[in-house]
């Protein structure tokens, strides 16, 4: 499994290339992203971009590289009518509009793309989601799980204190040995621990 982080601005959020023909999440700056692409592929080969969640700091190039590229946008349903809302979408805390987004696959949980599959990870948003593929042990955990014990908050529009814990806890069950969250640095050491120490963090300080 071929990855590669692409690196917006300090304040984006984190996309990765995955077999050079999938994007999941864009970030804020389609320009830097399409820049980044077309040094490692043809624009044209990008095949599907897939959205964690509706969080405009993961999807708000999403528009301008599908158009760029001819790939198909993905989302959860439950996050698709979210992307035009400047506070469900939380665009309003970037001080910028909504951007023009219209999903050609709508996601419920349990799809594949290749060995990469969809979990329905609600919490942070309704519609959050992570990747998993088990063959590698690999996880793009979204806005759900960080390094280090951290994870996603809950207090925006949507989001859903016991959701998260559950979606953790499920999460936990997974053999993971390296993770791809949407901020910060790849854990690529004890990433099942992690996930483990998130838990208990969330449920510590969630659950009171």
């Amino acid at each position: 499994m071929k990855i590669i982080k692409l690196n917006g601005s300090p304040y984006d959020a984190n996309a990765y290339l995955v077999d050079d023909s999938i994007l999941i999440d864009v970030g804020m700056d389609a320009r830097s992203v399409i820049t980044e692409l077309e040094g490692y592929i043809q624009i044209g080969d990008l095949e599907t971009i897939i959205l964690t969640h509706c969080h405009y700091d993961h999807t708000g190039g999403a528009g301008d590289v599908a158009r760029a590229s001819g790939a198909k946008i993905a989302i959860h349903k439950d996050d698709a009518p979210l992307l035009g809302n400047a506070k469900a979408s939380a665009s309003i805390m970037f001080g910028r509009s909504t951007p023009s987004i219209t999903p050609d696959i709508l996601l419920k949980g349990g799809e594949f793309f290749g060995e990469l599959e969809i979990i329905h990870t609600p919490g942070h948003t309704p519609g959050c989601i992570c990747l998993y593929n088990a063959h590698s042990k690999v996880l793009f955990s979204g806005d759900t799980v960080f390094q280090d014990g951290s994870f996603g908050r809950t207090d925006l529009y949507g989001g859903s204190t016991q959701q998260l814990i559950e979606s953790i806890r499920k999460l936990t069950l997974l053999d993971v040995s390296i993770m791809y969250p949407g901020h910060g640095d790849i854990v690529e050491e004890d990433a099942g621990e992690q996930i483990k120490m998130s838990l208990m963090m969330a449920s510590q300080f969630l659950d009171m």
